[in-house]
């Protein structure tokens, strides 16, 4: 199945590859969305299916043969969103326990809730029992559960790294010392390696959304850098700060964080005619977004340019065009230098060496996985002002089938502008399947022209 997916995204990389990001009109057909009931049961197929071949896998590799995680209703942890159904309703407090049995008998998976799980896990506790008095309680059940399966170690969501590993509150953790006694306490333990693999780790289903998820966002990207949207002299980059955004909204969807959309290079006559705080668009304006959207439960993260026409031309200046096609050439080296088993630091060794080495100019990367969250839990490459070295995220390992941005920029003087130095920013998502990196729907490799 690898193979199948890694073809068809292929497939989009060659048909969008001479291209520009597909434009679309309100007239025009765009990339189809789930309905809300659709989405509820590709969510729990998925979420399944996860349970099913990769908890398994991943608890074995990192030697936990228990995962208790507990939260409370509206302070949910992360992962714990991520294993329940799209439509749930989580009341009160949250337990989930999961124990290795072995590979012959698998890892049962209980909820020591109120929550319909939907079969996902087990129902464990009796809650009706214990609301009429004649049952166990919610942590008195969890104490028995651990103490029948004597577990030799327990994982817990506390992460010193990840936040999305660090979902365990104080007082939970409190509770649950308790619940589980003196004898198995000892043997609780941040399972932030667990929590890690899990997050980072996608589908080729998930993989699947993701690029839909791309070219949703491509699309809108595409209206809002386009005639359709901007009136030279009357619009304003707040103005398509909203559009996008309202768009998304209009989709019944949302936007992976609040959208940016900024006149990202001026020349200096109209700089100095209107002033360094005007955000009306003006032609020779360079226009720059940095903007996601959330469908279901996966993310997109998007920075792309536009260009805003003058009288006399037809096409960006040159300057720009050949900062473009550098940036592109840093893409291409941050795709060839992903290998699995690496860091972050050292793929952003490897990377900023080759690229110096093909003389880019300024070459600047800043990448972070992508997937169920915005900004974790893989590897980070770089940060915008560290570019050697970053303790903690840095230091996380490469696997196959994980999402980044290929967030990078190149930086060159414009002679236009009396060569006052630009930095080009491009953002666009990518896939590591193990074996290649590939853009998820495609690239800018053209800006989007406005006149």
């Amino acid at each position: 199945m690898i193979k199948k997916t890694a073809l068809a995204i292929a497939v989009f990389l060659i048909f969008w590859q001479g291209t520009s990001v597909p434009v679309f009109s309100s007239g025009d057909v765009r990339p189809a969305v789930l309905s809300i009931r659709e989405r509820a049961e590709l969510v729990y197929k998925i979420t399944q299916k996860r349970l099913e071949i990769l908890l398994p896998r991943f608890m074995r590799e990192t030697g936990f043969d228990m995962w208790i995680i507990t939260c409370n209703e509206d302070n949910l942890d992360p992962i714990f969103e991520t294993m329940m159904p799209y439509e749930n309703w989580c009341p009160i407090t949250q337990i989930l326990v999961m124990f290795d049995r072995g590979p012959a008998k698998g890892v049962e998976r209980l909820n020591v809730s109120r929550t319909d799980t939907q079969g996902l896990f087990a129902n464990a506790w009796d809650a009706a029992a214990w609301d009429a008095k004649k049952g166990e309680s919610q942590w008195d059940c969890l104490g028995r559960i651990v103490r029948e399966r004597a577990p030799k170690r327990i994982g817990l969501n506390e992460g010193e790294v990840q936040w999305v590993a660090g979902g365990l509150t104080k007082v939970l953790e409190q509770k649950l010392v308790e619940a589980v006694g003196p004898t198995y306490a000892p043997r609780l333990e941040s399972a932030e390696p667990l929590a890690t693999l899990w997050a980072e780790t996608l589908l080729e289903e998930e993989v699947e959304i993701m690029e839909r998820a791309a070219a949703l966002s491509h699309a809108i990207i595409a209206e809002m850098f386009s005639n359709a949207t901007v009136t030279p002299g009357q619009t304003t980059a707040d103005d398509l700060r909203y559009f996008y955004w309202q768009k998304v909204a209009d989709l019944g969807l949302k936007v992976s964080f609040s959208p940016f959309v900024s006149i990202r290079g001026r020349n200096p006559e109209n700089r100095e005619k209107f002033g360094k705080d005007d955000k009306v668009i003006r032609p020779g304006d360079l226009l720059h977004c940095d903007v996601g959207l959330k469908y279901m439960r996966w993310n997109s993260d998007h920075q792309e340019m536009a260009y805003v026409l003058r009288m006399s031309e037809t096409d960006a200046p040159e300057t720009f065009k050949k900062q473009m096609a550098e940036a592109n050439r840093l893409q291409d080296v941050y795709c060839g230098e992903f290998k699995s088993g690496l860091s972050g630091n050292e793929l952003l060794g490897n990377m900023l060496k080759k690229a110096r080495e093909m003389g880019i100019p300024n070459p600047r990367i800043y990448s972070h996985s992508l997937g169920l969250f915005l900004h974790e839990p893989g590897p980070l490459i770089g940060l915008p002002w560290e570019q050697v070295n970053n303790p903690g995220r840095g230091e996380v390992k490469l696997v196959p089938m994980s999402c980044f941005t290929c967030e990078l920029s190149v930086t060159g003087p414009v002679p236009e502008w009396g060569g006052q130095d630009f930095r080009l920013p491009l953002e666009q998502d990518v896939v590591f399947t193990g074996e290649r990196t590939l853009f998820l729907d495609g690239r800018q490799i053209r800006f989007h022209l406005i006149k």
